[in-house]
């Protein structure tokens, strides 16, 4: 049983929603990655979204781009980001690691070298953002001979036969992109959101995380009522652009951020379970 799936059937089993941080690796630099990753778990994380920097970031805002400038300026590359999370190992061996990239430097590497080596470090999910519906026959096979969870997204514009495609390619869980949009933006309608989650689970049986737009406590809390995990982006991007190089104050903006996230969720979890038992 893969680490994603041992989580998200504990978390189930206790009535709680997945808290899942998402932090671009080598920003500010690579020597910083690790400690932060160790810093959301620290807060809270259930699961670490480790985005891949790429020079053509399509589907992220200006944050995120941003981001991956920084990262790649210091010369962070798909081989340098799996060593970090094979530093990451050395201490957590339980915290699942998911890598979200774009399909480009997965070519380069070689996709069934990229599966091997991601394996051996530690990692236990891939989610492509340019990967389509299309292409995935090609690349899943050599995913999960690596015994690699292949993450899909889902947006609100899929429509019923493409989204029946997706979810049958889908392993770990399904990522729902809340809004049409890139990350960042500020808009969640929750019950739209919820209906979408609804169509989905018609297809898939997958936990389904929502992401794209959770910016703060509250709006942590409003996916929680209808979504299995939350994922954090672009608000803990901005704590690592705000500090710059003062890694233990933004070790500390990122406990704080993603802390008050997790104290949000598990309160809208309590009361829901308080409801279904009333």
């Amino acid at each position: 049983m893969s680490r994603l799936k041992q989580r998200f059937d504990s978390l189930a089993e206790a009535g709680r929603t997945a808290l899942v941080p998402y932090l671009t690796a080598g920003d500010p630099h690579p020597d910083a990655t690790v400690g932060f990753m160790h810093a959301l778990v620290e807060a809270g994380a259930d699961v670490i979204e480790v985005g891949v920097p790429f020079s053509d970031p399509m589907a992220d805002g200006p944050v995120i781009q941003a981001a991956c400038e920084r990262a790649l300026a210091h010369g962070t590359s798909l081989r340098g980001v799996l060593e970090m999370v094979a530093q990451f190992r050395q201490q957590d061996t339980e915290t699942p690691v998911v890598l979200m990239g774009y399909l480009n430097p997965i070519d380069r590497f070689g996709l069934e070298d990229f599966a091997a080596r991601a394996r051996e470090v530690g990692v236990d999910g891939v989610l492509i953002v340019d990967m389509t519906a299309e292409e995935a026959p090609e690349i899943m096979p050599s995913l999960r001979a690596a015994e690699l969870d292949a993450v899909c997204l889902v947006a609100p514009t899929t429509g019923e036969n493409r989204l029946a495609s997706v979810c049958a390619n889908a392993d770990g869980f399904i990522y729902y992109v809340s809004f049409k949009g890139v990350t960042g933006a500020a808009s969640l309608d929750v019950s739209s959101i919820g209906a979408n989650i609804e169509r989905i689970r018609r297809f898939s049986e997958l936990p389904v995380a929502v992401g794209f737009g959770v910016s703060t406590p509250q709006n942590a809390a409003d996916v929680a009522r209808v979504a299995d995990a939350v994922v954090v982006g672009s608000a803990l991007v901005r704590c690592v652009a705000d500090l710059g190089n003062d890694l233990d104050a933004t070790r500390d903006a990122l406990r704080a951020t993603l802390g008050a996230m997790r104290t949000a969720i598990d309160e809208q979890d309590t009361q829901a379970r308080e409801a279904r038992r009333a």
